[in-house]
């Protein structure tokens, strides 16, 4: 989807999140389960994915992500959309066995953005949407997270009034 890389400053991170900041602050694959309009949850591997979700797409994008260095992992952005195409056993394991065959060890961001290109190319292509009801998704989970932010911080003043008295 063009112009989602600056979509509410989102903020692709390293690794799985209880939840996101108020900037975003996720990997790539939580970041779109909301897109895709699913409940935030953490993604520890692509077994949480939900079925929808290619599963050697969303493995190649977090090995991406938690490999790449900090401007790098935003270049994912665009493909946040595009991760829910799960589609048959057979054309998921075609998908497997190009990136299997194209990614080497260290694999410079740039070519794995192109495998992820070609992979994406392989069988059913994720639904188009539009970019306002993937900001509305994406501005509700921020709000969410703001709002849980400010719940939690009279505990955390008083759990530090504690540890100072002692």
């Amino acid at each position: 989807m063009k112009g989602f890389e600056h979509i509410l400053n989102w903020k692709l991170l390293r690794g799985s999140h209880d939840f996101p900041g108020k900037d975003g602050g996720t990997c790539i694959n939580e970041a779109a389960i909301v897109a895709a309009g699913f409940a935030y949850r953490r993604v520890h591997n692509v077994k949480d994915m939900p079925s929808c979700f290619s599963r050697p797409i969303c493995q190649l994008a977090m090995a991406l992500n938690d490999e790449a260095k900090e401007a790098d992992r935003q270049r994912l952005l665009p493909y946040v959309t595009r991760l829910a195409c799960a589609d048959t056993d057979e054309i998921e394991q075609q998908r497997q066995s190009y990136i299997s065959c194209m990614m080497a060890p260290f694999t410079p961001m740039t070519r794995g953005i192109e495998i992820l290109e070609g992979a994406l190319a392989i069988g059913r292509q994720a639904e188009p949407l539009e970019h306002f009801v993937v900001e509305s998704r994406m501005l509700a989970v921020k709000e969410k997270a703001s709002t849980a932010s400010k719940a939690n911080k009279p505990l955390l003043a008083t759990i530090k009034q504690l540890l100072s008295a002692l």
